[in-house]
């Protein structure tokens, strides 16, 4: 026995010998010098890292290692390519443009993965999409949520009724269909119309469909502020669900919004941790800015007046009749997601006049009320608005649970998109020590990958996909600004997806190398395990 034993060992030191001495011949890029974060929170260690077609090969002291290019790291930091958890880049990806397919306000901020379908908003099939997206050639890895938004809307419509037995059935065949197409998990945007008008029973329900195939529960809760049930009731339902459904959590773009609400942010924390005890696997994302931006009839006019969607919606608005009621309901909308319309600032880039505008500002202009200026606005324009309804106590806060990762909630119009993570490392690391480096990176990737059940990226380690990025700390930022929002980020001198250089010396390479990822696909060999639940 002991002989067998001597023998094993020596033929695995053999072979890890016989591997290192091939890298020699087999590095396509090998970086030297660089301080490596390698996205467990641990410090920086100054290592090389050589990459071989889509992999990290080799990470650790260069020992006359050859490759086809040598890049000498000396000032520069390494980190796995960051995981965006929320994004809205659909509309990229589907462009006939290639150059917009790259989504280079994605790449410039270091990521390399993103998700869609969150908000329970987005594409279906799964299956069709994905392989659209990887025909066509995307910049960077894309995954997908299957959307409740949209799933209820195949099978109910718009209509603010309860769904029956048979209708839900329905829709635990689209969430199974998307699920064994590849996706991640089931979405739901209970804050937005048809999202609003489903039970926890019905969400419970489909949730158990996407648990059964290893996925997990993201969401856009019912309400962030005090504009329904109230926050503390919102992620009550969260936690509920979680365990009724014996599925992961994660409450995308976590925040207390609204004066009502400010100051929460230490009982959710407690509320999450104490289901965390409990056994409920709860986590979060989050954007770091105090405005968040959404469409201005979701964010200030009634639920009820939005029943039946938005050609519904525009007929309540020219029903004499409903009209004082839909004022109030504005007005009360307003009052409890930010106090005032100054800080409802509009998002219409297509519209010189009022982009960039407070609805008071227009209110003024007009000489009307701020609530008859929003009927106004929204009888032919369906526009999005900023509003600054957080404060940044509870921002920093929730920044500095271990459970809470970053997601940009990016799409268009808003910082976000361009900025989200750059700022996460320059403003609240490097500038205001809030995290250190690490726990940014952290936050950044290889949590998200664990959380998601992302497999073979958010770290650095040999046999991992090759998703990397180099960022200068000197000169990291985020650029884009409310009224200037189309800045991308500088600082980050490359960028490497599955293995290709997409960002060289800060330069695009015109390089497509995103590929699109399937749950079921990676989670093959845990089946077994995942349909168990």
């Amino acid at each position: 026995m002991i002989g067998r034993i001597f023998s094993i060992v020596c033929l695995i030191l053999f072979s890890v010998f016989v591997s290192r001495a091939q890298r020699t011949d087999k590095l396509d890029v090998l970086i030297k010098n660089a301080w490596v974060f390698d996205g467990t929170g641990s410090d920086s260690v100054q290592l090389d890292v050589g990459i071989c077609k889509d992999r990290i090969l080799f990470v650790g002291k260069e020992e006359g290692l050859k490759a086809k290019r040598v890049i000498d790291a000396v000032g520069l930091y390494l980190a796995p390519g960051f995981i965006d958890p929320h994004t809205h880049h659909n509309g990229s990806l589907m462009s006939e443009d290639a150059g917009k397919r790259a989504v280079l306000r994605v790449l410039k901020q270091g990521v390399t993965t993103i998700f869609m379908g969150n908000d329970g908003s987005g594409p279906m099939p799964i299956g069709e999409t994905l392989e659209q997206w990887q025909q066509d050639g995307i910049g960077v890895n894309a995954a997908l949520f299957v959307p409740h938004g949209t799933v209820r809307t195949k099978v109910i419509g718009f209509r603010n009724i309860e769904a029956s037995d048979a209708q839900i059935e329905q829709m635990k065949v689209l969430v199974e269909q998307g699920m064994k197409e590849g996706a991640f998990g089931l979405s739901t945007g209970l804050f937005y119309t048809p999202g609003f008008f489903s039970s926890t029973d019905e969400v419970i329900e489909l949730s158990k469909v996407a648990a059964a195939y290893g996925g997990i529960y993201d969401t856009h809760q019912r309400d962030e502020g005090q504009q329904s049930v109230g926050v503390i009731n919102s992620v009550k339902e969260v936690l509920e669900i979680g365990e009724k459904a014996n599925i992961p959590v994660h409450i995308s773009h976590i925040k207390v919004l609204g004066t009502p609400s400010w100051g929460k942010s230490l009982e959710i924390i407690r509320m999450v941790e104490e289901a965390q005890k409990k056994g409920i696997k709860a986590t979060a994302n989050q954007y770091p800015y105090v405005a968040s931006r959404t469409s201005l009839s979701a964010a200030v006019v009634p639920p009820w007046v939005r029943d039946g969607g938005l050609s519904a919606m525009k007929k309540h608005f020219h029903d004499p009749s409903l009209r004082d009621s839909i004022l109030r309901g504005i007005g009360e909308m307003i009052r409890v997601r930010t106090g005032t319309a100054e800080k409802l600032l509009l998002s219409i880039p297509s519209d010189p006049f009022l982009d960039n505008k407070s609805i008071a500002e227009v209110a003024k202009i007009w000489n009307i009320s701020p609530e008859a200026a929003v009927l106004e606005i929204l009888k032919d324009r369906s526009p999005s608005v900023h509003s600054f309804s957080m404060t940044e106590e509870d921002l920093l806060n929730f920044m500095r649970e271990p459970w809470v990762m970053v997601g940009s909630d990016g799409g268009d119009g808003h910082p976000r998109a361009f900025g989200t993570f750059p700022r996460l490392i320059r403003r609240y690391a490097i500038d205001k020590n809030v995290l250190s480096l690490a726990q940014a990176i952290h936050k950044s990737s290889g949590l998200t990958a664990k959380t998601l059940h992302i497999r073979d990226r958010g770290f650095i380690r040999e046999g991992h996909y090759a998703d990397i990025v180099l960022f200068d700390p000197k000169t990291i930022a985020d650029k884009a600004v409310f009224g200037k929002t189309e800045q991308l980020a500088t600082g980050i001198e490359y960028v490497w997806v599955n293995g290709k250089l997409t960002i060289d010396r800060g330069e695009y390479t015109k390089a497509l190398a995103g590929r699109t990822l399937r749950l079921n696909q990676d989670l093959k060999k845990d089946k077994k395990k995942y349909t168990q639940n």
